[in-house]
């Protein structure tokens, strides 16, 4: 690679809490399998709410950033032990959200924007029980990338600089899951050398020892 295109190349830093806001506006922009979903919110913030911001608050040692001169253009977010992290979200994150967007808000308007949707989810989740899927494969993550970022190498950047991190922790494994509508994403980790342990009409469940 010549110097000019590593000049090029995107920052790959930790988290620190000035990126939350773009890591907000990747959220929504990436929201819709991968595309801008923009249009779908009123507030731009309930998907961020629910996937981005809850992993460097909980974690923030596994939350990792790419900045260009545009600012944040993709992160990598996640947790390493996810039953840990559902009981955090629980006693933690989901009590202020809930009193936020009270759960009358999940009432649908009829103009197709999906608000309701998620303030649904917010009252409605729960934390799950015995997984033997949790059990071999603790971790779980979220990544999410600008048009302009991908293609580029910076998904597997990304994504190295958590594996190290997880690996460094002594994580025996990772999971995630790729909606159906997305099958990009599929064939992205794919590459980095998951596999693809359940498939279901939703997507599917992927995993990776570590």
């Amino acid at each position: 690679m010549s110097a000019e295109l590593q000049e090029r190349q995107p920052d790959i830093r930790p988290y620190a809490a000035i990126d939350l806001p773009g890591m907000y506006r990747v959220c929504l922009r990436t929201g819709a399998s991968g595309q801008d979903a923009t249009d779908q919110y009123r507030d731009p913030d309930l998907l961020g709410h629910i996937y981005a911001g809850p992993y460097p608050a909980a974690d923030p040692g596994l939350s990792f950033v790419a900045a260009d001169e545009q600012g944040v253009l993709g992160y990598v977010v996640a947790t390493a032990d996810s039953h840990g992290f559902d009981a955090w979200l629980e006693k933690n994150w989901w009590p202020p959200l809930r009193h936020r967007y009270p759960h009358s808000f999940a009432a649908d308007p009829g103009d197709g924007t999906l608000d309701w949707q998620r303030v649904d989810q917010i009252h409605t989740v729960k934390e799950p029980g015995p997984d033997p899927l949790y059990d071999r494969y603790p971790a779980h993550l979220h990544i999410d990338i600008l048009p302009r970022g991908q293609g580029t190498g910076l998904g597997r950047r990304l994504m190295g600089a958590l594996l190290d991190a997880l690996r460094e922790r002594g994580v025996r494994g990772l999971h995630l899951s790729v909606g159906a509508g997305n099958p990009g994403a599929r064939a992205f980790y794919l590459r980095l050398g998951f596999t693809e342990e359940e498939r279901q009409d939703w997507g599917s469940v992927m995993v990776m020892d570590l």
